[in-house]
């Protein structure tokens, strides 16, 4: 044997022993997806299910090929293209209003209580009357999505530019910068990070809308697809436009995240929570009802003027009557117990899975393989790309909207308290070992008390979640009562004072659960400050 093929072999023995054996735990994560598509095979194969309720892997990847040939296409960048223009126009605006509101106390005094007040109204119960100011056409959606989209980009525009000012303005004065230096050299990059938080809500938030908008008046679009594969019961195709949602979720995610990297690439703390700076005392108490104070006078005299029809804009006397006589009568209440029972179902029934999914992904680390990439991939789907394949399973009653409302509050329990518990301190696990506790004691003695903020956090988004999950659940499966169904039979009588009423009642229970939440959560963390 030559030199040469010895060599060979011992360069080719030792290359094998250096080579590492490939763990089982490398699989892991394929086992479930490859679990569901076998049940899902067995299920289409023996005839557990119609076709019609649950189409076989073989017809869904059929109508794939079918679709892609250019009909998917043509929905897809027509979604895109509304999507884009309006991330333009909510980001520009969000932008400068949120600079606005975060370099000067005055205009934040002034604008920011009312713009709060608005946000607390949900998207979806804004499009009653967006639909009859702009009509049920490209205008519809396109204010639908800047509205979805300028509270995040505002918010945390504010954040950033507000909260670094007082250090941006002692390290200008010493650097004697221009106001024009200052901005681009101390104020964006100072305010970046927390803007693209905001970005990465408000792409998720337009996305999701846009679907809603499309699900609801569209006549083009993937939402629009999959409202026409559901009406004749090809579900072939709504399950072809939830991959493809959730394809581009995963994109929209990715790209953020790189984005975020290459833009933000310094250290810096991590994005604070909003917080309202003080009132003052005197002038300053009065300054945030002026703007609102103005805008209903405003209100009532252009309709009192007859500029706007009343049929389309009720004035602020006509809202409030119609809310005085919806209480009186027990048509407003009756509605709103109907919604917040299916809120507090949802929640539960979702909350719960949720903390409970969190917490053993959290604490065994197997798990977290196993379940953890299916249960991320499903989250990039935008939630109401379920709704079709929700209604054709569980039809248009309360176990639609329940399993609705539970889906929306399930996610946010989950990846708090996953990442609760992932955040632990080492010391804390130390310290159970130090003292012996059994597994049972270390559960409840250190990692539910030390997870507790995040796990409270998680509870404060997942009461946010039910209450929209509950106004949208009314929405697309009109039965049963509630407020959301109360609105669509007052948009279809013209009586848009019922609607504006309902509005406002959504809002208030919207920032009422917000504020519930933001307790629950102080209290949950009050040690953290002592």
């Amino acid at each position: 044997m030559s030199t040469a093929s010895q060599l060979g072999r011992l360069a080719l023995t030792a290359h094998l022993r250096a080579a590492k054996p490939v763990s089982p735990q490398r699989f892991l994560p394929w086992l479930v997806p490859l679990a569901l598509f076998a049940l899902w095979l067995a299920a289409s194969h023996w005839h557990w299910m119609s076709e019609q309720v649950l189409p076989s892997p073989a017809l869904v990847w059929a109508s794939l090929l079918e679709l892609g040939q250019g009909e998917l296409w043509m929905h897809l960048s027509i979604s895109l293209q509304r999507l884009a223009l309006g991330l333009a126009g909510g980001v520009v605006s969000g932008l400068l209003l949120g600079a606005l509101l975060g370099s000067s106390k005055l205009a934040e005094r002034l604008i920011y209580p009312t713009f709060a007040a608005l946000a607390q109204i949900p998207t979806l119960a804004w499009i009653p009357l967006f639909m009859l100011l702009f009509g049920i056409g490209e205008a519809l959606k396109l204010v639908v999505l800047i509205k979805a989209i300028i509270v995040p980009i505002t918010i945390h525009t504010l954040v950033g530019v507000r909260d670094a000012q007082p250090r941006l303005r002692e390290a200008a004065a010493v650097l004697r910068l221009s106001p024009v230096q200052q901005v681009f050299r101390l104020t964006i990059p100072a305010a970046l990070p927390s803007f693209m938080a905001g970005l990465r809500l408000a792409l998720a938030t337009g996305w999701a809308s846009l679907l809603a908008a499309e699900l609801l008046a569209s006549s083009e679009g993937l939402g629009y697809l999959m409202v026409w594969g559901r009406q004749l019961f090809m579900l072939d195709i709504v399950f072809v436009c939830i991959l493809v949602i959730g394809v581009f979720g995963a994109l929209f995610s990715t790209g953020i995240n790189w984005l975020d990297k290459r833009l933000v690439y310094w250290p810096h703390p991590a994005t604070a929570a909003f917080q309202r700076q003080p009132i003052g005392q005197g002038w300053q108490r009065v300054q945030p009802w002026l703007l609102p104070v103005a805008l209903v006078v405003l209100w009532q005299a252009v309709v009192q003027l007859k500029l706007i029809d009343s049929n389309i804009l009720a004035a602020p006397l006509q809202v409030l009557q119609a809310g005085w006589e919806g209480l009186r009568d027990g048509s407003l209440v009756d509605a709103m117990l109907r919604s917040l029972s299916r809120a507090l179902g949802g929640l539960l029934i979702g909350g719960a899975l949720g903390l409970v999914s969190g917490l053993v992904l959290g604490l065994w680390r197997p798990a977290e393989r196993l379940f953890g990439g299916t249960l991320s991939a499903l989250q990039q789907i935008a939630i109401f790309a379920w709704v079709p394949l929700l209604t054709a399973w569980f039809g248009l009653g309360e176990l639609g909207k329940l399993s609705f409302i539970s889906l929306a509050t399930f996610f946010p329990l989950l990846i708090a308290s996953q990442r609760g518990i992932a955040n632990l301190s080492p010391q804390l696990n130390e310290a159970s070992r130090v003292l012996r506790l059994d597994r049972h004691q270390h559960l409840l003695r250190v990692v539910l008390p030390g997870a507790a903020p995040a796990i409270f956090a998680g509870l404060r988004l997942a009461l946010i979640y039910a209450w929209l999950g509950t106004i949208g659940a009314e929405y697309f499966m009109p039965s049963n009562g509630g407020i959301a169904s109360l609105m669509i039979g007052a948009q279809q009588l013209f009586r848009m004072d019922q609607v504006m009423a309902s509005m406002l009642l959504i809002g208030l229970t919207g920032a009422l659960l917000n504020a519930l939440g933001q307790r629950l959560e102080a209290r949950a963390s009050r040690w953290r400050n002592a």
